[in-house]
C-alpha cells in the first residue's frame, strides 16, 4: 500500500507540475499574453484630429499586417481636452482590453487643473510618432514669416488673437508660447482663444482671429486651396513630402526653438505585465513596417519610437519642463 501511496504522490506532484507549465505556456507567467477578445481604442477627441487620425491608422496597420489577429475598434471620447476620455479608461483598472491614444496634453491638461487623471495613472505602452506644430494665418495676411508676426506681438501681444483647438495651458497654446517667449515676446500678455468644435480654421478665415497655432497636417488641405499660409513650424529642420517641404522651420528663421508633439499609447491603470510587452512589441512591430512608413509620410509624421521603459522616463522630463511654463503663465493648478 505504501508503495501505491508512494506513487500515487509522485504522480500527483507530476501533475500540478505539468499543469503549472500548462499555465506558463499561456503566458501567465512568461510574456506569451496574448488578446483573446476584441480590443477598444479610445480617442480622446472628436473624428478627424491627430488622435483619432493616429489611433485609425494604427488600428489598420496593426490589423492589415496580422500584428494583432483580435478586432480593433477605434471609439471617440471627446472633451475637457482629452479628460473625458482618459476617465473613460481609468474605470477599466487592470484591463487589457482597452487602450488610449495620448499626446503631450495628458501632461499639460492636469496641470493647469483641468483633469484629476495624468500620465501617471495609467500603464505607459510605447510612443510611435512624432508630429511637429505649425502656426498659420490667412493667405492675405501681411505677416510673411514669424519674426514678422512677433515683431508686431513685441510692441502690443494683446493686439493679435491666437487661436487652437486645445484649451488655454494645454498644446496648441503651449507650443506658440514656446517660440513667443524665445523671441522675446511678453507671454503673460498673449491673447489666446480656445476652440474645441471645430471652429478654428473658420474663425481664422473670417477674420475672428489672427494666428492659427496646430498640427502640420492639419494645414496640408487649406494651404493647397491658397487659403492659408504657414509661418513657421515647430520641427528641428524641414519635414519631406509635397506641399511639407515647404513649410519653413522657426530655427531657419532665427528662432532657436522646437517642439514635438509626439504621440503614444497608454493601458489603463494597473496593466498587467505580459499584456503590456506583448502590446509594446506590438507596436514596435508596427513601426518598424513598410505600411506605417508610408502612412507617416502621408501624415508629415517622423519616427520617435520609444518602449514603455524610456517612454515612461521621457514623459517625466516632460512634465518638468510643462510645469515651469505653466507656473510663469500662472495657470498651475
Amino acid at each position: 500500500m505504501r508503495k501505491k501511496f508512494s506513487f500515487l504522490g509522485i504522480f500527483i506532484a507530476l501533475s500540478f507540475i505539468l499543469a503549472a507549465c500548462s499555465e506558463s505556456s499561456q503566458g501567465t507567467t512568461n510574456g506569451d499574453w496574448k488578446p483573446e477578445k476584441s480590443i477598444e481604442i479610445v480617442a480622446p477627441s472628436g473624428a478627424g484630429g491627430g488622435w483619432d487620425t493616429t489611433a485609425r491608422m494604427a488600428a489598420k496597420v496593426l490589423d492589415e499586417e496580422g500584428i494583432i489577429d483580435q478586432d480593433i475598434g477605434v471609439v471617440n471620447k471627446t472633451g475637457g481636452g482629452g479628460a473625458v476620455g482618459w476617465a473613460y479608461v481609468a474605470n477599466f483598472k487592470g484591463d487589457p482590453y482597452h487602450l488610449f491614444v495620448a499626446s503631450p496634453p495628458i501632461i499639460d491638461v492636469p496641470l493647469n487643473g483641468q483633469s484629476e487623471y495624468d500620465h501617471t495613472d495609467f500603464t505607459p505602452i510605447a510612443n510611435i510618432i512624432a508630429d511637429y506644430g505649425a502656426f498659420v494665418v490667412k493667405a492675405d495676411a501681411k505677416w510673411n514669416t514669424l519674426p514678422e508676426l512677433f515683431e508686431d506681438m513685441k510692441k502690443d501681444p494683446s493686439s493679435i488673437t491666437v487661436n487652437g483647438s486645445s484649451s488655454p495651458g494645454s498644446m496648441d497654446h503651449l507650443q506658440f508660447i514656446r517660440f513667443a517667449k524665445a523671441y522675446g515676446v511678453d507671454i503673460t500678455k498673449i491673447k489666446y482663444v480656445s476652440e474645441q468644435d471645430g471652429g478654428e480654421l473658420a474663425a481664422l478665415l473670417n477674420g475672428s482671429v489672427d494666428v492659427f497655432s496646430t498640427g502640420v497636417a492639419e494645414t496640408v488641405e487649406q494651404v493647397r486651396a491658397g487659403n492659408v499660409k504657414v509661418l513657421a513650424i515647430t520641427a528641428e529642420e524641414r519635414l519631406e513630402g509635397e506641399i511639407f517641404s515647404d513649410f519653413p522651420t522657426a530655427k531657419e528663421q532665427g528662432i532657436d526653438e522646437t517642439f514635438v508633439n509626439w504621440r503614444g499609447f497608454f493601458g489603463p491603470p494597473k496593466m498587467d505585465e505580459n499584456a503590456k510587452k506583448f502590446y509594446e512589441n506590438a507596436f514596435k512591430q508596427l513601426h518598424e513596417s513598410e505600411a506605417w512608413n508610408d502612412i507617416r509620410a502621408q501624415f508629415g509624421w517622423n519616427e520617435m519610437f520609444m518602449g514603455s521603459e524610456e517612454f515612461e522616463k521621457f514623459l517625466e522630463e516632460q512634465r518638468e519642463e510643462v510645469k515651469e511654463l505653466l507656473d510663469e503663465l500662472g495657470l498651475t493648478k
